[in-house]
């Protein structure tokens, strides 16, 4: 095998291949998130391998059945809560398995700011709201009020 140009590691076959500073055209492959593996060892069940991503989807489940049972506000709050703990499992946890979905401060930047939303849309829901942020009334102005 002759090289004349200067190479980059081995491709898949064994063959060196040529070094470049440009972006490929296509994406290959990816490198798996930071904090992406496996919560618990190899040989447990699957279940227990992913046990935050279900933990997290589990609660997300229980608020959509609350919202389906016409308990918007809890069912809300509920999704909210479980973003929340999503973003604290990932901060806290050096694996979290399929969770990890980009690197670890996208992730919990992400969860947490959904999460706040949820939360906070959920406490201002009308009727009778639990939260009610007083400079929105003035910003609002041009919708339906009974005061």
């Amino acid at each position: 095998m002759v090289v004349r140009d200067a190479i980059s590691a081995p491709d898949v076959d064994g063959r060196p291949r040529r070094a470049t500073r440009r972006f490929p055209l296509f994406t290959r492959d990816t490198a798996r998130p930071e904090g992406g593996g496996r919560a618990a060892p190899r040989d447990a069940p699957a279940p227990a391998r992913q046990w935050p991503v279900l933990s997290v989807l589990a609660v997300v489940g229980l608020g959509l059945l609350l919202t389906a049972l016409d308990q918007f506000r809890w069912g809300t709050l509920f999704i909210g809560h479980a973003l929340l703990a999503g973003a604290v499992l990932r901060w806290l946890l050096p694996d979290v398995g399929m969770l990890a979905v980009r690197s670890r401060f996208t992730d919990i930047a992400t969860y947490g700011v959904l999460g706040t939303a949820i939360v906070l849309l959920a406490m201002m829901v009308q009727p009778n709201p639990w939260l009610e942020i007083p400079f929105l009334k003035d910003t609002l102005h041009f919708t339906v009020s009974n005061s």
